[in-house]
């Protein structure tokens, strides 16, 4: 996914630094942990953030 346009929304490594931990997080206790052996992501995290601060700005 390196040949992707670099955009002024995208968040600086600074910013990914902060944010990154929070990106693991289950999002509710209720929400099931990953099984080990799953299907890994084919979007970074910091990608889709980027794209939802694009959207929402």
């Amino acid at each position: 996914m390196n040949s992707r346009r670099v955009y002024p929304s995208d968040l600086t490594d600074a910013e990914w630094a902060i944010l990154e931990p929070l990106s693991k997080i289950r999002a509710s206790p209720v929400t099931p942990a990953p099984k080990p052996g799953g299907r890994p992501a084919k979007v970074p995290r910091r990608e889709i953030v980027n794209a939802i601060q694009k959207v929402f700005p």
